[in-house]
């Protein structure tokens, strides 16, 4: 299985691709082609456990990992010891034909965990069989940096280095990764927002010398893996409603996803597209809705960095996602160039409009309804879960909620994804409750806000000195 930039005339194996992130004219790598489910295919998937299904569909994309030491990887990154039971992604209902998918089971309690546990072990397997090193470089808008640095902890050929938004995270999210103090870890802070975060990591991924030299690697999902792991999930979901609801395997299944970097409503695209029997992609955003104008409108328009709204969200508190460029390669009928033009002319502009174009017709045909969501109907949402079900969602979670009611179909199940524990935003969840609610932590994160934490400031914008902060601590190759 080759895979293909974006961008240009390349192509690269999936070992490649885990190590490259983005290609050296800035694209991204996804799959040369993608498989196509029959009836019969989804018969067999809906009968697996989580890890089966995983090796399933994860196979098909790996090419150059034997399947019995893929099967290895996979039952190490989906333990029960890591997530809490073998079902790893659990379905609770929430309301008539309303479900929300459990992905914050893991060890840093965000869905993140479920990509970056197997990526971090796939980058250990291919680092070891090549003697040689990686030196992480990726950006957190909350929750990303916790699950990568639990992913890579104690792998002896792994350096991270965490770029995040200071003061725009949780007390929690916070804490849960600048209280790492690990030799191989390393929190930076960056006095901006998560945009900011990006862009950096995006520039210093631009000197080809540099990532070369300094065998630099991304866990953001840039890299093509942790979109795949997340295919996975949306599979299990759609299999295990259909159960509950005794519907055939092609039965659809309504998807409302919270999302502001794109990836994850990506993942559901390429479920669709594979024939899992996903009907609409709601997409959910916050106030930071660059993503639902343009799914409305047509027009992808990047906001000042000044007018990021801080919200109670703040993992969706982003206006450049980098994911969206694998979807609008898809919707310009796979034409790299004019990938290219588009993302000169956000360079350029800040935006670019295909309102008037035939490719926004293909936008429209392609699956996704967006809606925006504010404050007040997140809260809203919260409280009335909470009185009918007892079940407490985190406000990114709400954004889904609120969108999957707006969109709902009648007689079509719908699946919101929980894409974060509510252990996270404990005020937010106090004030939208109106009172204290005890909510029970793991024995790792008690008091976590309490405990010594470590980070260094780089200014935004200063990529000189983020990467000279790397070069002083980077992991030096074994075979240097």
């Amino acid at each position: 299985m080759p895979y293909i930039s974006t961008r240009g005339d390349i192509k690269v194996s999936f070992s490649e691709s885990i190590l490259w992130g983005l290609t050296p004219e800035g694209g991204l790598l996804i799959p040369e082609k993608f498989p196509k489910y029959s009836k019969k295919d989804l018969e067999k998937m809906s009968k697996m456990n989580y890890k089966k299904l995983a090796l399933a569909i994860m196979s098909y994309f790996v090419d150059d990992i034997p399947k019995k030491d893929l099967k290895l990887l996979i039952e190490k990154s989906y333990s029960k010891d890591l997530f809490g039971s073998e079902e790893i992604t659990p379905i609770k209902e929430i309301g008539d034909g309303e479900y929300i998918l459990e992905l914050f089971n893991g060890p840093t309690l965000a869905f993140k965990d479920i990509a970056l546990q197997f990526l971090g072990n796939v980058f250990d397997y291919i680092l070891e069989k090549m003697d040689s090193t990686t030196n992480i470089l990726t950006a957190t808008s909350g929750d990303t940096g916790s699950a990568a640095i639990y992913g890579t902890r104690g792998k002896k050929r792994l350096r991270i280095f965490v770029l995040t938004p200071k003061d725009r995270m949780s007390k929690f999210q916070t804490a849960q990764m600048y209280s790492v103090i690990d030799p191989a870890v390393f929190n930076i802070a960056v006095d901006g927002t998560f945009d900011d975060c990006q862009d950096m990591v995006k520039k210093a991924s631009e000197d080809i010398e540099f990532r070369n030299k300094y065998h630099i690697g991304y866990m953001n999902s840039i890299n093509w893996t942790r979109v795949l792991a997340q295919i996975v999930y949306y599979a299990k979901g759609v299999f295990n409603i259909q159960k509950i609801n005794n519907l055939p395997v092609d039965a659809e299944v309504d998807v409302s996803v919270p999302t502001g970097n794109f990836g994850d409503a990506l993942a559901g695209y390429y479920a669709k597209k594979m024939g899992i029997p996903i009907g609409k992609i709601i997409l959910a955003t916050n106030e930071n809705n660059v993503l639902d104008i343009f799914f409305k409108k047509g027009v992808y328009k990047i906001r000042n960095k000044e007018e990021v709204i801080r919200t109670d969200s703040p993992s969706m508190d982003i206006t450049s996602a980098s994911n969206f460029e694998r979807y609008i390669y898809d919707i310009v009928d796979q034409d790299p160039k004019i990938v290219k033009d588009l993302w000169e002319q956000i360079k350029e502009k800040s935006f670019f409009d295909i309102s008037k174009t035939p490719y926004f017709e293909s936008v429209k045909n392609s699956g996704f309804f967006s809606y925006s969501t504010n404050k007040k109907e997140r809260y809203k949402i919260i409280k009335q879960i909470y009185n009918q079900s007892g079940i407490i969602i985190d406000p990114h979670t709400a954004n889904g909620v609120v969108a999957a009611e707006k969109y709902k179909r009648e007689n079509i199940p719908v699946m919101c994804l929980a894409t974060a524990s509510p252990l996270k935003f404990e005020d937010s969840i106090k004030e939208a409750l109106g009172k204290e609610v005890i909510l029970k932590r793991p024995k790792q994160y008690r008091g976590i806000e309490n405990k010594p934490q470590r980070f260094v400031m780089i200014h935004r914008g200063n990529v000189n000195s983020l990467k000279d902060f790397i070069k002083k601590h980077i992991l030096i190759d074994h075979k240097s």
